[in-house]
């Protein structure tokens, strides 16, 4: 039974992932900040014993780590790098924060924590798990907005960079990583109708979910280092 590790599993497209790769008949490690205030993976885990939950805040490396303590020498296929924030603003609320000349630096720095560094820490800490298993995936979830080829209307400064720096920090990995064999992606899932996407969002979450997951299924080691939107369309960096 393959398994698959996901960060940001609570809700959004981290609690989609959960619930196909469990209809699936896989085992699923869902991490999140709080798992006792998380109603609906406790409903999911009432349901289905090959659910497993596991408190990692990615802004405290302290608890990725005693994550990758608990579930050591355990092969994990997938891990899915999907915890993430926009920055000072929501979706559809402006951009206050991230303009320039109200640049929020503070918030940031935070947002690059979130979005950058920790799944690099991720990776680190749960590397040996991915070399144990059949698919050797490490999988982060990125965003057309960190694209340089395609800035748009401007703006959004500190999700956007976030985004760009988790690109090329996955892109260095894809080459450190490839003498054992792991394939590491970022994927796109287009902007979706979630607490971050907010309800003007013209993707709906499960479908994203479901045609990023046939492309990790699909994914082989000439994928490793690429950045591809949900609809299978490579994208520019």
């Amino acid at each position: 039974m393959p398994t698959a590790l996901i960060t940001g599993a609570n809700r959004g497209l981290g609690f989609e992932f959960t619930r196909q790769y469990l209809g699936d008949e896989w085992h699923v490690i869902a991490a999140c900040r709080r798992p006792g205030d998380a109603d609906a993976l406790a409903d999911l885990g009432k349901q289905c014993p090959r659910l497993q939950t596991v408190p990692i805040d990615v802004l405290d490396h302290a608890t990725i780590e005693g994550a990758a303590e608990r579930f050591r020498d355990k092969p994990i296929d997938v891990l899915v790098n999907n915890a993430g924030v926009f920055g000072p603003s929501n979706a559809g609320e402006g951009d206050q924060g991230q303009s320039f000349g109200h640049i929020d630096y503070d918030a940031w720095a935070e947002v690059l924590r979130v979005n950058t560094i920790a799944p690099m820490k991720m990776a680190e800490a749960f590397v040996g798990n991915v070399s144990l298993s059949d698919q050797k995936k490490i999988v982060t979830i990125s965003s057309g907005m960190g694209s340089i080829a395609d800035t748009g209307t401007g703006g959004h400064f500190a999700y956007r960079t976030s985004k760009a720096a988790v690109n090329m920090a996955m892109a260095t990995l894809a080459d450190n990583l490839s003498p054992q064999g792991i394939i590491v992606v970022m994927l796109c899932p287009g902007w979706c109708r979630t607490d971050m996407g907010g309800d003007a969002a013209p993707n709906d979450p499960a479908d994203s979910v479901a045609r990023m997951r046939e492309l990790i299924a699909r994914f082989t080691q000439e994928d490793s280092g690429t950045f591809t939107h949900h609809s299978g369309k490579r994208l520019p960096w």
